[in-house]
């Protein structure tokens, strides 16, 4: 059974905003995979993903205070899912670039703390994710430019509706 092509024009004309590219949503999904695959493809040469780099990269802004951090709090802090999440942290600890002790006070529960290997890693890899980013966003997306900021506002956005209680 075939569907009638008017029928899916019909639709698009009438309940969408018309073209993909119309789609905020579908546009910034695009983007953000462009920018993934790039970012992957930049630090192949260091042997490091995307998720990788991001994981290592927030252990150690969490952890520049020198306070231990927790694997839940590296989840919360990237909105990542905490098993993938912990898929991280195995290979970045297989890499030598994190050590994952027990917490003293909770012997179930495993800190994250960036190596030094991690240190240098981050020192090779962080300019590369810079330069992706001023390639693919230009001034735009600088610290106070206008597409971080808009990014930003809607970020915050979402996180006061998905706190609210009539969101849940």
């Amino acid at each position: 059974m075939s569907i009638d092509p008017r029928g899916i024009s019909n639709l698009f004309e009438t309940a969408s905003l018309g073209a993909p590219e119309n789609a905020v949503g579908f546009v910034l999904w695009r983007l953000a995979h462009r920018y993934v695959r790039e970012i992957d493809r930049m630090m192949a040469p260091v042997d490091l993903t995307h998720l990788q780099f991001t994981t290592l990269a927030l252990a150690a802004w969490l952890g520049r205070s020198g306070e231990e951090i927790q694997q839940s709090e590296l989840s919360r802090a990237g909105d990542i899912h905490p098993m993938q999440i912990s898929l991280m942290l195995k290979a970045l600890e297989a890499k030598r670039l994190i050590a994952r002790p027990r917490n003293q006070g909770d012997t179930r529960a495993k800190t994250v703390e960036v190596t030094q290997a991690g240190v240098a890693a981050l020192r090779r890899t962080l300019p590369i994710a810079i330069s992706v980013q001023e390639e693919m966003f230009g001034e735009e997306g600088d610290v106070g430019g206008e597409l971080l900021e808009v990014l930003l506002r809607a970020e915050a956005r979402f996180k006061e509706a998905a706190s609210t209680p009539s969101a849940r």
